[in-house]
């Protein structure tokens, strides 16, 4: 399927569907011409109006690459990324250093291309401190091969299989649940958002990224966004620890609830607590139905409600 083909339905249904239409088993992707290393500038902002005022600026100009770091609520960085054919230095974030770490400390920095692309797997963004190994030590004894997203990823399946922060938190009369998401909203609620996720969730960082729908004519019904608009994206990975026993899915809750209050939309690669009747009025029932009635007519795939909210 292509975008301007018999097929073009399915082409902009994939995105969102996590397999329930099927599956890609060959792809072509638009490449872009690379130089050998990627200068950054972090900027630093105390007013969050400020810094989505700076998304904005930032977005209309010759750069590569922009994303941010949110630590806490005033302290707030917008890192620019450009192509560069020759570098000074280059910065090692692959062992005993820390990328995010470094963000607060320097106002430039300059990576190896490979380096600027896996620049947040070494900790998995700064995730890495769930498992104690952001200390020099731990860094050392587990070696550079071993600190990545693989590793990490082996260790939290081990850990969900036999529950053991589980068990230690139920010891130490704390509750946790876990909260790992990316959502998106327009840049104009964006300061909102943050506003709400600091005084509710109040997890950190906070990862930032802006994103925009490019194109007026494509439309992809799983993922709805306002063409040509500008949306943030805000990722953030970890749980929330309260003494007192919430309902199941609380906070990932108030988090829906909020994300679509403004305009926004989530995606669907962790927990989700919708109802059935919400979520298809965000995701495009409709369009998913015709999409799953022509590709999947005898529905030999489970649906998106079944897979991303009933984990079935």
């Amino acid at each position: 399927c292509t975008p301007d083909n018999e097929h073009r339905d399915l082409f902009y249904g994939l995105a969102n569907s996590y397999g329930t239409l099927g599956y890609i088993l060959r792809l072509t992707v638009l490449a872009i011409p690379v130089k050998p290393y990627v200068q950054l500038t972090h900027i630093r902002f105390t007013d969050v109006g400020a810094l989505f005022d700076a998304v904005r600026t930032w977005a209309e100009r010759a750069i590569d690459f922009m994303d941010g770091t949110i630590f806490q609520p005033g302290e707030h960085y917008l890192t620019i990324g450009r192509f560069v054919d020759d570098a000074p230095y280059t910065s090692d974030y692959t062992w005993m250093d820390i990328y995010y770490r470094s963000i607060p400390t320097r106002s430039e920095d300059y990576l190896t291309v490979r380096d600027y692309l896996w620049r947040w797997d070494t900790d998995w963004f700064w995730c890495s401190k769930n498992l104690y190994v952001q200390n020099r030590l731990m860094r050392r004894l587990l070696g550079r091969e071993r600190l990545n997203s693989i590793t990490y990823q082996k260790v939290m399946r081990w850990n969900t299989r036999w529950g053991i922060t589980r068990r230690l938190g139920h010891l130490s009369g704390q509750h946790r649940e876990s909260v790992i998401q990316d959502i998106d909203v327009p840049i104009d609620r964006a300061a909102e958002f943050l506003d709400f996720f600091h005084h509710e969730i109040g997890m950190r960082p906070v990862w930032i990224c802006p994103i925009r729908h490019p194109v007026q004519d494509e439309h992809y019904p799983l993922f709805p966004m306002a063409a040509e608009s500008m949306y943030v994206n805000f990722g953030f990975w970890g749980g929330v620890k309260t003494k007192q026993e919430m309902p199941i899915g609380h906070f990932n809750r108030l988090i829906e609830q909020k994300v679509t209050e403004l305009g926004g939309i989530k995606s669907l690669y962790s927990d989700a607590y919708f109802d059935q009747a919400e979520f298809w009025s965000i995701y495009d029932g409709d369009s998913y139905a015709a999409l799953k009635a022509k590709y999947d007519p005898d529905g030999r795939l489970k649906n998106l409600y079944q897979k991303c909210v009933l984990r079935q």
